[in-house]
C-alpha cells in the first residue's frame, strides 16, 4: 500500500479553508447567483453600522506596540485566502498596499460582495483592528469567511505586518 505524502502546513490550511468555505455555501456559482436587492440589503446594514469613511476612527493603544516578526506568525492564518505580493490573488484579494486604500478596490480581484466595494471603508489601523477582530459584525454582507482574531496582540501584529509588506 503507497504511504500517504506529507503536504506542508500552507497547503494544509488553503485545503481547510476551501473545506470551510465549501461547507458554508461559498461556491462561485453562489456567489454569482446573489441577488441584487440582497447585496444592497447588505450594503444598508454596513452603511448604517459602520463608520464613515473619514470618520478619524480612535488608534487603539495596542497598535503601538504591533510587532511585524509576530505578525507575520499570525498571518499563516490568512494565508490560505490572502496574498501580500501586489497583484496575487487567492480567494481573497492582495493585501499589497491595504493600509490607507479603500475596501473593494483592488485592481483585477473581481469577486468582491456589494457590501465590501460600496462600504466606502478605508482600511486604515484603526480600522484594521475593528474589522479584524469579527468581520462579518463589522461588515455584514463580507464574503470573508475568517472568524476573526479575537486576541488584539495579534491584531496588531499582523497589521504591522501589513504596513511592513506594503512599503
Amino acid at each position: 500500500m503507497p504511504q500517504l505524502v506529507s503536504h506542508s502546513k500552507p497547503v494544509a490550511a488553503a485545503a481547510a479553508c476551501v473545506l470551510l468555505a465549501l461547507s458554508a455555501g461559498f461556491t462561485p456559482d453562489a456567489a454569482r447567483a446573489q441577488t441584487a436587492s440582497d447585496d444592497a440589503a447588505k450594503v444598508d446594514n454596513v452603511t448604517a453600522d459602520a463608520a464613515p469613511a473619514d470618520a478619524a476612527a480612535p488608534v487603539p493603544a495596542a497598535l503601538a506596540e504591533g510587532d511585524a516578526a509576530a505578525g507575520k506568525r499570525v498571518f499563516a492564518k490568512c494565508m490560505a485566502c490572502h496574498a501580500v505580493q501586489e497583484g496575487q490573488h487567492r480567494v481573497g484579494p492582495s493585501l499589497y498596499g491595504i493600509i490607507g486604500r479603500t475596501a473593494g478596490t483592488v485592481e483585477g480581484f473581481r469577486n468582491y460582495s456589494s457590501a465590501n466595494k460600496e462600504s466606502g471603508v478605508v482600511w486604515t489601523p484603526a480600522v484594521l483592528f475593528e474589522y479584524l477582530e469579527k468581520p462579518q459584525e463589522f461588515m455584514p454582507g463580507t464574503r470573508m469567511i475568517f472568524p476573526g482574531l479575537p486576541s488584539e496582540k495579534d491584531r496588531a501584529d499582523v497589521i504591522a505586518y501589513l504596513q511592513t509588506v506594503s512599503e
